[in-house]
């Protein structure tokens, strides 16, 4: 059985979320957890306007949910542990027909921190497979869909601090990473970045996910985080990422178009130096589900960015402050699941 994954603009029939629960990443006090509800529940109810939203909802918080969501939203009760559904949910593909599946990563909490855990996510993609009565496409290896990036034409973009972390496959090395991730999305052409944003390595990052670093919207071409201040850690980073995919070209052989994609003019927080970027949108039927940082000018130009990339699709902001704030953006709360392919 052969699979494919297609690229995040081929057309949809809905997005899954999962709502958020106590735990560290929500926050520590009432004012963050309630900022952290707000923001999740802003994401669903803004793709809610466009097209059908699922959601998963630990029962601890079925009363919040349904006071918080759209009326439309369909709701799905299940424990959970984490609420990044990017990761601990299903990676959907098409089989040969353009029949609908869904890869079953394992997920062990983004290389396995003290302050996560993911027992009652292990089995999250099947849970949803189920729901949508498509097959199972099973995998050994530890990932998260934040962690890939596809064309739909055979390119992946893949980071080395993620999948051949010791925490996540110790075993494995790139090649078994390659072959696995043509085995289940169809994949000839691994483009291995060396690192993700500074950010993405402190407690509550994901060790160099991709989908805040670089994307696809098109075969050929690259939306690049473009961290322009030298001060900030990621100017080093990007410069020798953007250097390095200049010289790649794809698995239909071309050389790539790059677009760089400026980072807010926002540089540090309470923590240190911040890792915001507009690469982490989500891509819908109708838009492009943008992050926003309250910040008018640098929003704009990304936006403009965006409508460029993506003719035809409105493109609608939303603030991802808090999101960012907790490890992640739009991108990464989200998971689309393709309409089967006609044939």
């Amino acid at each position: 059985m052969s699979w494919l994954m297609p690229a995040e603009t081929a057309p949809q029939d809905r997005i899954w979320m999962a709502f958020p629960r106590e735990g560290q990443t929500l926050g520590e006090t009432l004012t963050e957890r309630e900022a952290g509800y707000a923001a999740w529940a802003h994401v669903a109810n803004t793709i809610a306007e466009f097209q059908p939203v699922s959601i998963v909802v630990d029962p601890t918080e079925m009363a919040r949910a349904k006071q918080m969501l759209s009326a439309g939203i369909t709701i799905h009760e299940r424990t959970i542990d984490d609420f990044w559904m990017r990761d601990s949910g299903p990676t959907f593909v098409h089989d040969a027909d353009g029949k609908l599946a869904a890869v079953d990563w394992v997920f062990n909490g983004w290389g396995g921190g003290d302050w996560t855990a993911s027992g009652n996510d292990r089995d999250l993609a099947r849970f949803i497979a189920d729901l949508e009565g498509v097959p199972v496409v099973p995998s050994l290896l530890v990932n998260e869909g934040g962690g890939i990036h596809v064309d739909g034409e055979g390119t992946i973009l893949l980071t080395e601090t993620v999948q051949l972390d010791p925490g996540r496959n110790p075993n494995l090395d790139r090649t078994r990473v390659t072959e696995e991730m043509a085995r289940t999305l169809g994949t000839t052409k691994a483009i291995w970045l060396p690192r993700g944003l500074e950010r993405d390595y402190e407690t509550f990052g994901t060790r160099g996910h991709v989908d805040i670093v670089a994307c696809l919207p098109s075969p050929g071409v690259i939306l690049l985080h473009d961290q322009r201040d030298p001060s900030h850690p990621d100017h080093a980073v990007m410069k020798d990422i953007r250097a390095q995919l200049a010289q790649e070209t794809d698995a239909q052989s071309r050389g790539f178009q790059i677009i760089d994609l400026p980072a807010p003019e926002t540089q540090t927080d309470a923590h240190g130096p911040v890792d915001w970027s507009y690469v982490n949108h989500l891509v819908i039927n109708e838009a492009v589900i943008a992050c926003a940082f309250n910040e008018p000018r640098a929003d704009a130009q990304a936006q403009e960015i965006l409508a460029a990339a993506y003719p035809g699709r409105e493109i609608v902001g939303v603030d991802a402050t808090e999101l960012f704030a907790r490890g992640g953006g739009v991108h990464c709360i989200t998971q689309q699941q393709p309409k089967p392919r006609a044939q």
